[in-house]
């Protein structure tokens, strides 16, 4: 099982590599198959984290609207302070 805080770090690392205004989903930020090993329960975790950081931290994060399948969209804005 891979370490939350962990997945976070990478997740934030990878914004960095966004264009600016890159609507991305949490899931996008990793290769897919590190997403795939990741269990339901803890992607869900991941996802609370993940939008939490971006609500209290200005990185460069946009919260935009929700998939109709319920997953957080977000926008990489011009300014990254990771």
């Amino acid at each position: 099982m891979l370490e939350l805080e962990q997945l976070l770090n990478e997740a934030l690392n990878e914004v960095k590599h966004l264009n600016h205004e890159e609507v991305f989903l949490l899931k996008d930020l990793y290769k897919g198959y590190v997403w795939n090993r990741v269990p339901g329960r803890q992607r869900s975790l991941l996802g609370s984290l993940f939008l939490e950081y971006i609500k209290q931290n200005d990185v460069g994060v946009k919260i935009i609207e929700k998939t109709s399948s319920k997953q957080q969209k977000y926008q990489r804005t011009s300014k990254i302070i990771i």
